[in-house]
């Protein structure tokens, strides 16, 4: 693959990455039950794209 059929798909990742632990961290700081819940739809629904490990401990 070329740099330029590259930079999509790592332009893509990274966002995702972004994203992601943004999600995390304002879980974390959440303190009401209804943050910590659309927190948590919010980080299931970005981990349907790739299943595998589970984005949030569901402990």
């Amino acid at each position: 693959m070329s740099a330029p059929s590259r930079r999509p798909e790592i332009r893509r990742r990274r966002t995702r990455a972004e994203k992601i632990t943004k999600l995390r961290k304002r879980l974390a700081a959440a303190t009401s039950s209804a943050d910590k819940d659309r927190f948590t739809a919010k980080l299931h629904k970005v981990g349907l794209v790739s299943p595998g490990i589970p984005l949030v401990k569901s402990a």
